[in-house]
């Protein structure tokens, strides 16, 4: 690449669009997210980068212009990675609505790239965030996003990824904003697809057993991984499978030969195990959603589960940051 390859990544979380850049050769020099959990799984895997928790919102833009002027000389080239809060676009929100105050987060998003863009040589953006952001309720948002980032000189595209196309075994779906700036980048990102399509079985089979939560747990408690670990299976469905079925949220069962569900937790939804035993282990979410297994989360359970959900999986990451390498001029 003849532009620098220096990020500024807003919204981090535990970093899964971070580490597909890195593993690209880009250099995330400033992270930001709400979560102090995110933030100290940031700090553990990648200690050469700048993780900061602020509350964006509450920070502005003129905020971030300051913290940005610390990390980047005014005018440098830099890219932008980012995906907002998605709760309020989600379509597993049934009462997601187009006032829902997360989505302010998606426009705070397109405020700062404006604000750094005139300040700095915003070489590219990735806006990532799930598909219900092109709903019918919420295409005003979507226009105004797409619209307002050709305003700053850029080719935008927008392209639907399923993270099962990309070497993981989950089905998610997501929608990737990806704007260039004009004259520096040749053609129209492609993105070719892997060969063979991942399921459960190929990643977290033959795995031992994970240790089950209980108070004052430690993590010398945990002897395979740091995040080998999930809810007791306390529920009178795990010793009556015929009780579980596919169709809700709370005790949804996922099989040996088949890629994931999303990997989209909320509270107690957490996905079964092929053996119907137990919950998932973070650890083995990790995997499925394409994490290496040296990677460590922090945080308490709770806050492993949001980290885990909201990440965005790594290879597809890295094919997406792949992808604004080789388009580079």
């Amino acid at each position: 690449m003849n532009n620098n390859n220096n990020l500024l990544s807003l919204f981090c979380g535990a970093g899964g669009l971070d580490l597909g850049f890195i593993s690209e050769g880009f250099k995330v020099k400033l992270a930001i997210d709400y979560s102090a959990a995110a933030i100290q799984t940031h700090k553990l895997n990648f200690p050469s980068s700048n993780a900061q928790q602020h509350d964006l919102l509450a920070l502005g833009t003129e905020g971030l212009f300051e913290l940005c002027k610390e990390n980047f000389t005014l005018g440098q080239s830099i890219g932008i990675i980012g995906g907002p809060p998605c709760q309020g676009f989600s379509r597993s929100n049934r009462n997601s609505s187009t006032d829902d105050p997360r989505n302010k987060l998606a426009m705070l998003y397109i405020d700062m790239i404006e604000k750094l863009y005139i300040n700095y040589s915003v070489d590219f953006v990735v806006f990532e965030n799930v598909m219900g952001l092109k709903d019918k309720k919420h295409q005003h948002t979507y226009q105004l996003i797409i619209s307002r980032l050709k305003s700053f000189n850029f080719d935008v595209y927008e392209k639907e990824l399923n993270a099962n196309d990309f070497g993981v075994a989950q089905i998610r779906k997501r929608v990737i904003i990806i704007a260039l700036k004009k004259g520096s980048y040749k053609n129209v990102p492609e993105f070719v697809k892997s060969d063979k399509s991942k399921n459960v079985k190929d990643v977290i089979f033959n795995l031992p057993e994970p240790v089950f939560y209980k108070k004052n747990i430690k993590s010398g408690d945990i002897p395979y991984h740091p995040n080998h670990w999930t809810m007791m299976p306390r529920s009178k469905r795990f010793h009556d499978n015929s009780l579980m079925n596919n169709k809700s949220r709370s005790f949804r069962a996922i099989s040996w030969d088949k890629p994931s569900p999303t990997i989209a937790y909320g509270n107690r939804e957490i996905h079964i195990h092929p053996d119907k035993k137990r919950r998932l282990s973070i650890f083995e979410s990790m995997l499925l959603q394409g994490f290496p297994k040296k990677f460590v989360l922090q945080g308490n359970l709770s806050q492993q589960v949001t980290q885990i959900s909201n990440a965005v999986p790594p290879p597809m990451a890295r094919k997406i940051a792949q992808v604004i390498k080789n388009l580079s001029i």
